[in-house]
Order: C-alpha cells, then structure tokens, then sequence
C-alpha cells in the first residue's frame, strides 16, 4: 500500500485561516445572495464576490457586520494566522518574534526605530504652535506589529566569540545595548477598499518610511477586496509598501477567468507578474526574508 502523505503545513493553514473567515461571520452572504465584501453598488463586486466564496466552499448567512467592526475582525483573523504560521520559518529566519496588534495610535513607539515618537507627541500637547506645525503625520498605527527582541550575548556567542563590551556598543540587536523590540513588519488590514482606503494605506507606509530611524520594517497590506481594479489602486507603484496580499488570490484569479473578465484577468496579471499582489499564504514566507 503507498503511503499517503498529509497536505503541506501552509495549505491547512489557509484553510483554517478561511474558516475562521467564515465562523467569526466576517465573509457572510446576506438573504439577498450579496456577500459581505462586494461593493453592493456595483455588479462586478457582487459577481465576482459570489465566485470567490462558492470556490471556498461555503457560505455563511447573515447581515454584514459594521465596517469598524468588520476591520477589526479582519485583524483578529489575519493575527492569528501569522502567529500560527510564522514561529514555523524560524528555521530559515531565525530569531526571538512576537506577532501584536497595534493597541493605541502610538503604539509603534514601544519599538526601537519610532521610540521618538512618544516624546514627540509629548512635545506637541505642550506646545500648541508645534502640534500646528507638525500636523499628525507622525502618529502610526499599525493593524498588526511583528516585533523582534533584541538578542542576549550568549546567543549571539552561542557558536563562535562574536561579541563583548568592548565592541558592537551601539546596535540594536543587542539586548546589552537596547531594550526594545525592533519593529520587523508592520501589517495593515483593509477588509474591502472603499473611498479613500486606499490612500489612507498609502500614507501609514509612507508615514512609516519617513518618521524611523533605524531599519525600514517591512511594510505589507492584506485585503478581501474583490474587485481587481481597486486592487491596482493600491497594489500598483513602487516605493511605499512591500506588496499587496489577497485573502484569496487563487480563487479570485480562478473566478475572473470561469466568468470570462479579459480586462480583470489582464489586470491580474499584470499586478502577479509584477509582484505587486500575491495570496496570504505567501505572506509569512516573505516576512522572513
């Protein structure tokens, strides 16, 4: 008898991740046939929403939940999913890593590149005239934070005499030298992209990438968006996020080619083959590059 051999690890986790979709009533179809993550003015939205969730396999009868409410949903599910499926890289990407959810609007200055901030902000509600010449651009807060702690000097020392007080005095990797965590990813969530979604994603990137001082972290997007035009609304251009993840890109991909979509599956293409938009299950992998 040949042996059977169980599906890979990341293949049931994206199952599980879409299960959990599915029982926290996030993707849910109401009684009228429209799935939660079509656009209920638009048709393409719809149709193609529909194809999606009858590729996963099921459907869930509901109401849509509020958009507030739906986004932090997302980022529950979408939390969970790299907590469950990161720690198991640590073979190609080592390290001390803990996956948080951004529990403030100044959260990320617990981390060692934005610690700034926190005085920063201190500085402004002191001083009106600041606060006027500063705006806001400075806040940040990321749906979902991946920190990595900083090392102590017997794991670094672990295989070879690296390091000691007379040397490496000043990186941040060195729990010696700093204590707080090293922001490795920033992960925002958009359920859908509505309105100006798009834009706001765009500037918490570039907010991200002026206000550190230290490493760039990577900086990611995970979106249920069905329709690919408002994909290329955030996946194209260069310069700001690292890409744009899809919580279901194969069955997107497969619903524009069964319904016969030339221009959403040239559009699709286009943003894969440019690796601007990729599936969930690639996301983990890439955060440990």
């Amino acid at each position: 008898m040949s042996k059977i051999s169980k599906p890979p690890f990341f293949q049931e986790a994206r199952k599980g991740f879409h299960a959990s979709l599915l029982k926290s009533k996030l993707l849910t179809t109401s009684e009228k046939g429209i799935p939660s993550i079509a656009d209920v003015g638009s048709r393409l939205s719809i149709e193609i929403s529909r194809g999606i969730i009858a590729l996963l396999g099921s459907e869930v009868a509901g109401d849509r939940l509020s958009g507030q409410m739906s986004g932090a949903k997302f980022e529950d599910v979408v939390g969970e999913f790299l907590r469950l499926t990161f720690p198991k890289l640590q073979n190609i990407r080592p390290g001390n890593f803990e996956v948080k959810k951004g529990s403030s609007r100044l959260a990320i200055a617990e981390c060692d590149q934005y610690d700034h901030l926190a005085a920063l902000k201190t500085a402004t509600e002191s001083d009106p005239a600041l606060a006027v010449a500063l705006g806001a651009d400075y806040i940040i807060k990321p749906d979902i934070m991946i920190f990595r702690h900083p090392e102590d000097d017997d794991k670094i020392n672990h295989s070879e005499y690296l390091v000691s007080s007379f040397v490496a005095k000043r990186t941040s990797i060195r729990s010696l030298n700093n204590q707080r965590p090293i922001l490795h990813a920033s992960v925002s969530c958009k359920w859908t992209l509505r309105s100006d979604r798009a834009q706001n994603a765009r500037s918490e990137a570039l907010n991200l990438i002026r206000n550190r001082k230290g490493r760039l972290p990577h900086i990611v997007i995970v979106t249920g968006e069905p329709t690919p035009n408002r994909l290329a609304s955030l996946a194209l251009g260069t310069g700001d996020i690292d890409c744009v993840y899809h919580f279901a890109l194969d069955e997107l991909v497969q619903t524009v080619e069964e319904q016969g979509r030339e221009d959403s599956i040239a559009l699709l293409k286009m943003m894969i083959d440019g690796k601007r938009l990729r599936d969930i299950a690639d996301l983990p992998l890439d955060l440990a590059v």
